[in-house]
């Protein structure tokens, strides 16, 4: 993708105008173009060809090694679920992205935990205990090949000074290696699949966009942050290569023009209902998890489902963020297996903050996938200077639980209540234990906190969850660093507002049965989820052929307050896409970019962004150019 400010004379005036920004542009892709040149360098060191996938959890983890990172298991696990058949090089470079490699300073500071004396040394007998009983266990033939290297041992203790520049040294080795091997093979070297694409004329290569590691199988949808504002128009910067383009242009109303069609539920008061709540968590790389459901209905019934944000309790004072998230949920039948999931539809009837879809389901089993955009549940820069209390102690000396943090936890309560009776099963209780811990409660663990905290039919209920957690505080004595492992990992911020997750409840209201719903997994988007999203676009929206190429197809779909647009690419090559929505207004996006390029593998379909107003209260314009750059 060439960067033609030189044809643009709009582009070269605002260059001019604010050379320090442009200098800084120039740097940043400088950094990326570098950081997708060591991409393939580790790709192309474990794999033939980075048109070849990734194909399992070991080859992840080799390849990741040779980046200069050095994944633990539950990194790897992170990126390679139950449901990933495998990950292409565009899903590998997103997870080095978020995957930063360990320096010198953070492995020495661990020891330095360890090593509480400062000595520059750790006993051999102690580093032995540590690994292989805390965390991820190693074995002992493991732990003796580090104390068996004469490098950085004597006398029966490891110099962890030495061993972290050694690490460091290996590790940069590796890398560099890597970058040789690419650059003394030409053939490697002219691949230019998911990494470069145009030269600009300051020789300076862009990124294409990538996808989530998540996302897998035949289709893999190219997903890019971005987000943007309004700009002086101009034409695609990288014009000069572009073979052919097409424009989409939606006039969009205030909020006041939000559809109605949606039955209200208090029309159904005699149609049987089932409701469970769920959460959008944003984890620490800007990736968005949340709970699947399973919805049963035994027999054909008329069906009314609906999503909105769940609007809990706050401390007065307290913004409720996830309000104006955009919710929407996608219907899929299951068939034989769980991997031939059928689209039925998706909630797009709109009612003020509630999304619906009303029509008639046969008999049977289907999936509910909750889904976000992103466009406003993303990472913002935290501007809490301070950070709340959660804890004092009595005038008896006993720690109590600050009344913000009391009120903290009662909406976390009611968050993870999922059927809303005021109790915790246990299996709510895991899906909490496994947000933010990872790890699960079994029924032994569960028998010893009903000796200890107030239950009722074998449910925690408030007043046990709050004492759990003041007993969690009183065995750290007062030490309130697990407990805002916890806050955090739920979307709480240091001032005990939730800005990082989105609490939602789902209603299904059927006119002849009982439907029955239940949470089956608390994971990120799969790509049944990212198929679902596609289809649904190329169902419901209005294609357009790209001018000049029949084989690429621009899908753009509205749906209450969103607009989303798909590529389609039919041809037999890939083919990569420059994006401008340099011309909307009042508008932003699920990417974090206003100019972008994504790359579609052949014989596929990808979603291409997301968009939504900036000011709900205002008209926006979404004006989007798609163009092929080869």
């Amino acid at each position: 993708m060439a960067s033609s400010p030189e044809n643009n004379a709009s582009l070269s005036v605002q260059k001019a105008t604010c050379p320090e920004s442009s200098q800084a542009k120039k740097s940043q892709h400088a950094e990326e173009a570098i950081f997708y040149m060591n991409c393939r360098a580790a790709y192309l060191t474990v794999l033939k060809s980075s048109l070849e996938n990734i194909k399992s959890k070991e080859q992840l983890s080799l390849v990741l090694q040779q980046a200069g990172r050095n994944p633990s298991q539950k990194t790897i696990n992170k990126y390679w679920t139950s449901q990933t058949t495998t990950l292409n090089f565009d899903d590998f470079c997103t997870i080095l992205k978020k995957e930063k490699p360990t320096t010198k300073t953070e492995l020495l500071k661990a020891f330095g935990k360890i090593d509480t004396d400062n000595t520059g040394y750790i006993l051999h007998d102690e580093l032995y205990k540590i690994l292989t009983m805390r965390g991820e266990k190693m074995s002992e033939d493991e732990v003796s090949a580090i104390t068996k290297q004469v490098d950085f041992n004597c006398s029966g203790k490891l110099d962890y000074k030495k061993f972290c520049d050694l690490y460091m040294t290996t590790s940069e080795q590796c890398c560099k290696t890597a970058r040789e091997k690419l650059e003394v093979d030409s053939r490697l070297r002219q691949q230019q699949f998911g990494s470069q694409a145009e030269t600009s004329s300051e020789g300076i290569a862009l990124p294409v966009a990538k996808p989530s590691p998540r996302i897998s199988k035949k289709t893999d949808h190219k997903l890019a942050p971005t987000k943007g504002e309004s700009r002086t128009p101009s034409r695609p910067s990288s014009a000069q290569s572009c073979k052919a383009s097409t424009a989409t242009t939606i006039s969009m109303g205030a909020s006041g023009n939000r559809s109605t069609k949606l039955i209200e539920p208090d029309t159904m008061k005699e149609w049987q209902c089932a409701q469970s709540k769920g959460c959008f968590y944003l984890e620490e790389d800007g990736e968005i998890i949340s709970h699947k459901y399973k919805l049963h209905l035994p027999q054909r019934s008329t069906v009314c489902i609906t999503i909105k944000p769940l609007n809990i309790h706050q401390v007065e004072g307290k913004s409720c963020h996830w309000l104006s998230v955009d919710t929407a949920l996608y219907i899929l039948k299951e068939n034989e297996t769980q991997e031939n999931l059928q689209l039925v539809s998706f909630t797009e009837q709109q009612n003020k903050e509630m999304f619906g879809w009303k029509g008639e389901l046969g008999s049977g089993v289907y999936w509910l996938l909750p889904f976000t955009t992103g466009c406003r549940l993303k990472k913002v820069k935290p501007r809490i200077t301070g950070e709340a209390k959660l804890l004092y102690r009595g005038e008896d000396g006993e720690l109590v639980l600050t009344k913000e943090f009391r009120a903290a936890l009662l909406d976390i309560f009611e968050t993870i209540d999922l059927d809303g009776n005021g109790l915790l099963s246990l299996e709510e209780y895991n899906f909490f234990e496994l947000r933010t811990s990872g790890e699960k409660c079994d029924e032994e663990a569960w028998a010893v906190c009903k000796e200890n905290f107030d239950m009722k039919k074998n449910e925690l209920t408030r007043q046990g969850f709050m004492d759990l957690n003041l007993m969690e505080a009183n065995d750290r004595e007062g030490d309130p660093s697990d407990l805002w492992v916890t806050l955090l990992s739920l979307g709480y911020n240091k001032a005990l507002e939730m800005t990082e997750a989105c609490p939602f409840v789902i209603a299904i209201y059927a006119e002849k049965c009982k439907p029955r719903i239940k949470a089956i997994y608390l994971e990120a988007g799969s790509w049944q989820l990212n198929r679902a999203v596609c289809k649904s676009v190329v169902n419901k929206g209005e294609a357009k052929v790209m001018d000049g190429c029949e084989d690429i197809i621009i899908y753009t779909c509205k749906a209450g307050r969103r607009i989303t647009s798909v590529i389609e690419n039919k041809s037999e090559n890939k083919v990569i896409i420059h994006v401008n929505n340099e011309q909307s207004k009042n508008c932003l996006n699920s990417r974090g970019l206003t100019v972008f390029a994504v790359e579609v593998a052949p014989k596929s379909l990808m979603v291409s962004q997301h968009v939504m107003p900036l000011n709900e209260q205002e008209e926006w314009l979404y004006n989007c150019v798609h163009s092929l750059l080869r």
